[in-house]
């Protein structure tokens, strides 16, 4: 499915959140950069967003992970215009049995991704696994809001518009069918903290941006 609508991901994420994205994303960034970590392990990189702004911000070293080939086309090829080949490396992974040794990695990443997983328990705990002791997860991930009247517009954007012009530009009549379904069948995030304290993770805490149209989750090792 990623790979279908690769292409048009970029243009449709920018213009489906009317940019917001970019503002999660800075945020999410500098709370990474208060750390200074030198490697840095973006799960779910797909084309390359993410791993960009922390290349960007000065991490020396930027491994990014994905399972579609064709969204790391993507950004391999916007990687290379920017220059930042020495810094940004994409590779194919299964974020759930990843090849890295224990102990890899400064920080990992994940934006817009966790909500993929298959088996998220067992994609937390990999995380776990490839962390240094003391470094820090961040999960930067859709939410749904909690005020009714916001909660109300909010789906009537998602499970209506969104879906008819994603199809419309997209030309793929089930993908953006799939993303508001896989936004609203994710964990609350009092029980997605309890998960990332299940796989180990201390100093486990959550945020709310833009009303809670976003949430970012911190954990250390």
């Amino acid at each position: 499915m990623f790979d279908n609508i690769s292409p048009t991901y970029d243009k449709l994420n920018h213009l489906l959140s009317l940019n917001i994205d970019k503002c999660w994303r800075k945020k999410a960034v500098r709370m990474i950069m208060e750390h200074k970590p030198q490697n840095v392990l973006d799960i779910a990189c797909g084309t390359g967003d993410f791993s960009i702004a922390l290349a960007r911000a000065g991490v020396p070293h930027v491994s990014g992970i994905d399972i579609s080939e064709g969204m790391m086309d993507v950004g391999r090829t916007k990687i290379q215009r920017l220059g930042l080949d020495a810094q940004i490396q994409l590779q194919q992974e299964d974020s759930e049995s990843m090849s890295f040794d224990d102990a890899s990695f400064d920080a990992v990443s994940i934006a817009f991704g966790i909500r993929n997983f298959e088996h998220r328990e067992l994609g937390l705990r990999e995380m776990y696994r490839v962390l240094r002791p003391g470094g820090q997860l961040l999960v930067l991930e859709l939410s749904v809001p909690r005020n009714r009247l916001l909660l109300a517009v909010y789906k009537l954007y998602f499970l209506h518009v969104l879906p008819a012009v994603g199809r419309l530009i997209s030309r793929d009549t089930e993908a953006y069918k799939y993303l508001p379904a896989s936004v609203l069948n994710f964990p609350s995030p009092e029980e997605f903290c309890a998960m990332m304290r299940d796989a180990g993770f201390r100093i486990v805490e959550t945020r709310s941006l833009t009303f809670g149209l976003c949430r970012i989750f911190t954990g250390i090792k």
